[in-house]
């Protein structure tokens, strides 16, 4: 009997609160040729529910027993991030924005702005109910003022002795060095060099150089700690935005993306929405500046009082059986999915202006979606016609309160949580990813 081949194929797996999730993708077709999913906490140590699903696997394909692994996690809480910036509607959301793009649950934010700053992020950071796993800190555009990073800088460290990631006005960087310089800390780009700018990428970078390093190994989730955070790549919800971004963008002029993509993932405590979209190329830098923070190509918001069941006040474990209980189940999810979406999307309004009545654009502009995406339990379980019923609504050119919504998006179902295997594929096996992105964009509907 021949031995089966490490590097053959891959095990993508995510962590996540309640269940452990992998998928076996063969590295040659770029196909998923297995699936299997355990109690995340079924004996205490996550790495039991991995080795579960590797078991599940080998039996389908012996190649499973062999396959490197490549992990996302959202178990222990997830990433759970508390925002510190000076103003609250500048460098406090801009935060706020950064650190649910790197995959972070926002449990508090602090603008320290008119406030003694020491009581402010105490006060946040005290409120957290599961704690602060990592403080994203921002103040001050690039050359501005540097008091308020370096004041903010100090409150931190007097409340909070965990990672620290700056992204504020690096002209203040050597002296926040110096206060922080006794705990762990990045010092990466600002996220809003300039009013009207934001820049997310060098922040989300950092947040996740810092959950690999220092988060995942404290959650206590395995006793095999290393072993652990050498599989875990990233926070779940930033690895399946990655997959999106590949979906949406490709990888060359050779490879393209279809273009722009949201994402609708409706769970039962939360729903996540993430866009991936084309900014307006005709927005010169003076409109750019009259934004206070401007919009982000990928995007991602979480709404968590739009939960399946939470919200709905039913128990987890709630699953429907009669015709009746599957229609109520539908219209959670439709009524879910609309204010989701509607809260993660721009406007469009006419409003009057020193030149007359002009359009007046805000947030993501949605129109331009070519694939819109559903994710969910009630989408992959539900009735045949159930993410058209759900989530066909939202395909409109005629919304009358003007929200910009996709105007003639397909729509398609990840049945198989194909984003996420395409995110954590999509560093060491960019083509596999891309391939494997494809194959969720041709699902037939």
């Amino acid at each position: 009997m021949t031995e089966p081949m490490a590097g053959d194929v891959v095990l993508c797996v995510d962590v996540g609160s309640t269940f452990t999730k992998a998928l076996l993708v063969d590295l040659a077709t770029a196909a998923v040729v297995g699936r299997a999913q355990a109690p995340t906490y079924g004996t205490g140590d996550v790495l039991d529910a991995v080795a579960a699903c590797r078991d599940r696997l080998a039996e389908v394909d012996p190649r499973a027993r062999v396959a490197e692994v490549l992990a996302c996690s959202s178990a222990g809480g997830g990433l759970r991030v508390a925002v510190v910036g000076n103003e609250a509607l500048v460098t406090a959301e801009a935060g706020r924005r950064v650190a649910l793009s790197s995959g972070g649950k926002v449990v508090g934010v602090a603008a320290i702005a008119g406030r003694v700053p020491e009581d402010a992020v105490a006060e946040v950071v005290g409120d957290a109910a599961d704690g602060v796993d990592l403080v994203l800190l921002t103040g001050g555009t690039d050359g501005g003022n540097r008091a308020a990073l370096v004041d903010g800088a100090r409150a931190v460290a007097a409340a909070f002795d965990g990672p620290v990631v700056v992204a504020g006005n690096v002209e203040a960087y050597d002296e926040v060095a110096a206060v922080l310089a006794g705990q762990p800390h990045v010092l990466a780009a600002n996220a809003v060099p300039r009013i009207g700018v934001l820049a997310p990428e060098g922040a989300r970078d950092a947040v996740r150089d810092q959950f690999l390093q220092h988060v995942i190994a404290g959650k206590g989730l395995s006793d095999r700690a290393d072993e652990l955070a050498a599989m875990v790549q990233g926070p779940t919800p930033d690895v399946v935005l990655a997959g999106v971004e590949l979906l949406a963008h490709g990888l060359d002029e050779q490879r393209p993306g279809i273009g722009d993509v949201v994402v609708v993932d409706i769970g039962g405590a939360t729903t996540d929405v993430y866009s991936v979209v084309t900014l307006d190329a005709e927005r010169s830098e003076e409109q750019l500046a009259h934004e206070v923070v401007a919009p982000m190509a990928a995007t991602r918001t979480v709404e968590a009082d739009l939960g399946m069941r939470e919200s709905a006040g039913l128990p987890a474990s709630y699953l429907p059986t009669t015709v009746a209980e599957h229609d109520t189940d539908e219209q959670i999810a439709r009524d879910a999915a609309a204010t989701a979406v509607r809260r993660h999307a721009g406007r469009s309004r006419v409003v009057l202006a020193a030149d007359g009545r002009v359009v007046e654009r805000s947030g993501v502009d949605l129109r331009e979606v070519a694939l819109l995406v559903g994710s969910g339990g009630v989408l992959r379980h539900g009735r045949p016609g159930v993410a058209e019923r759900v989530l066909g609504g939202l395909v409109t050119t005629d919304d009358p309160e003007g929200w910009q919504l996709p105007e003639r998006a397909r729509i398609v179902v990840d049945e198989h949580y194909l984003l996420m295997a395409v995110g954590l594929l999509a560093r060491s096996h960019p083509d596999v990813a891309y391939r494997l992105a494809g194959s969720l964009a041709t699902v037939a509907t």
